[in-house]
């Protein structure tokens, strides 16, 4: 099989799936005749034939996935003009909390938040597929330890929680904080090819400024009115 026929294969398989895949799905295609090497140099290859289209090839927590570039998103957001509902700030904020400073249990979120967290919120976040229990801390009660899921990464476009920003001051923190809260509105958009795949648009235009123009970052927004935590969450 020659280069060209590898490379109209794995785009096809990547174009129709509703899901990131991983290297070794892809090698199925194949019947085992290409390598984990092989596949990668292809990926990066495709990767670089789509840099100057309105679709990226990118690689998130899950796998490989093509999906729509920030600069399209105020184009695509016309597709949709009716808004899906939003988190609150309160909701976004405990996300933040746990994407920094996991695993960490409820008692260490308010404590930072320096309110009690309604247990409905953390349900909403496990629910959402962003966050989940990973064990229990030795202490009384054993509370649970919550962290963040691959979903979590790939619905910000992420490869790794180490592409997470860092963030220095209150500042930025609240720059990211806003940026998520919008881009979690996201979720519901965009079939562009229809009856084949939905190419999303999470994670990209406000999260892009705010990361450097990073390729596919995230977002998270800040708390109650009464809570000023911002500064709190990374220290």
């Amino acid at each position: 099989m020659n280069t060209a026929d590898a490379q109209r294969i794995l785009e096809t398989a990547l174009i129709c799936s509703q899901q990131p895949m991983s290297v070794r799905e892809l090698r199925l295609l194949f019947d085992g005749q290409l390598g984990t090497d092989t596949v990668k140099t292809l990926l990066r290859d495709l990767q670089q034939q789509w840099r100057t289209r309105g679709v990226e090839l990118v690689c998130v927590a899950s796998g490989w996935r093509f999906q729509s570039r920030p600069d399209m998103r105020p184009y695509l957001d016309r597709l949709h003009p009716d808004k899906p509902p939003r988190y609150s700030r309160a909701t976004l904020e405990t996300l933040a909390i746990i994407a920094y400073r996991q695993p960490v249990t409820r008692g260490d979120m308010e404590a930072i938040r320096g309110v009690t967290i309604n247990s409905l919120i953390l349900k909403q976040l496990e629910d959402r597929g962003w966050v989940e229990v990973i064990g229990h801390r030795e202490a009384a009660g054993r509370p649970a330890l919550f962290a963040t899921t691959r979903q979590f990464l790939d619905d910000l476009g992420l490869a790794s929680l180490d592409q997470l920003p860092t963030l220095d001051n209150a500042a930025s923190q609240e720059r990211l904080l806003q940026a998520l809260h919008r881009d979690a509105a996201a979720d519901e958009q965009l079939a562009l090819i229809p009856q084949t795949h939905t190419l999303p648009a999470r994670a990209t235009s406000a999260a892009a400024d705010f990361f450097d123009h990073r390729p596919t970052p995230a977002t998270v927004a800040t708390g109650d009115d009464d809570s000023q935590v911002a500064e709190g969450i990374l220290q």
